[in-house]
């Protein structure tokens, strides 16, 4: 396994409206290592400004449904951006990978579509067993990549913020 450190982002100071909303999609599958992202997300958006009261949360079955949902709640205009997370892993029955690509994909493109940022927190591990100490890794890791989450849809929101009075001016 790649013992990476990885270093935990700083979350920016931004002047972003109280009012916006963001959207905070989870996956089912193995939902007490993704929920280490949503957990450390809400801790770094808390550090940027936006308490508890400003995530909606939503549980999906798998990465798979992500995008749906991603799609209608950026469609509804009440979401700055959605954060997408799920650990995909190698299950034998199909190609994890392509999944993946998959979900990561349709997110892409939903952003592209809505103008609405698509934040993916969606992982792949190339190997992933049932074990501890593969468990405790991606536990850490997830929290990390959920930090990660919050300080991209603060950066992401803020600077297209930035550009959108730059081109109304």
């Amino acid at each position: 396994m790649n013992q990476i450190e990885v270093s935990t982002p700083s979350i920016p100071s931004v002047d972003l409206p109280q009012s916006l909303r963001f959207a905070f999609v989870e996956a089912a599958w193995h939902a007490e290592i993704v929920q280490q992202a949503r957990d450390a997300f809400f801790v770094a958006m808390a550090e940027g400004g936006f308490d508890a009261e400003s995530i909606d949360v939503f549980d999906v079955p798998g990465a798979f449904e992500i995008p749906l949902h991603a799609q209608r709640l950026a469609q509804s205009g009440r979401y700055a951006a959605v954060v997408g997370s799920a650990l995909v892993v190698d299950g034998g029955i199909y190609r994890h990978d392509f999944v993946s690509q998959t979900v990561v994909q349709a997110l892409m493109d939903v952003q592209l579509a809505t103008g609405v940022p698509m934040i993916s927190a969606v992982l792949t591990p190339h190997h992933f067993h049932e074990h501890a100490e593969h468990r405790k890794y991606f536990m850490r890791h997830f929290a990390v990549k959920g930090t990660e989450a919050a300080e991209a849809c603060l950066k992401t929101v803020a600077s297209l913020r930035r550009l959108d009075a730059l081109m109304s001016a």
